[in-house]
């Protein structure tokens, strides 16, 4: 399942939703922002990864109902992608 389906699905329960994803190979960083069904992601040319830095993704979803499992396993199998 890709993000877009995600928000598809959850739009009426997901109130805000953000992240930086670290893309394997990529030196910018990958950024998404939405509420509800808006949806906005993409490549930030401006950010990008620092030598030295540590490539971390981090993402936050701030709703109701939302099965942390799932979400989890939906990023996780984004990896193998």
């Amino acid at each position: 399942k890709k993000l877009s389906e995600l928000v598809l699905e959850k739009s009426k329960d997901l109130y805000r939703y953000k992240g930086v994803i670290s893309v394997k190979g990529v030196d910018v960083k990958f950024v998404f922002q939405g509420v509800h069904m808006l949806l906005t992601a993409g490549y930030v040319p401006s950010a990008r990864w620092l030598a030295g830095e540590q490539r971390r993704s981090k993402l936050v979803f701030i709703g109701v109902d939302l099965n942390h499992e799932e979400l989890a396993v939906i990023f996780e199998n984004c990896k193998a992608c």
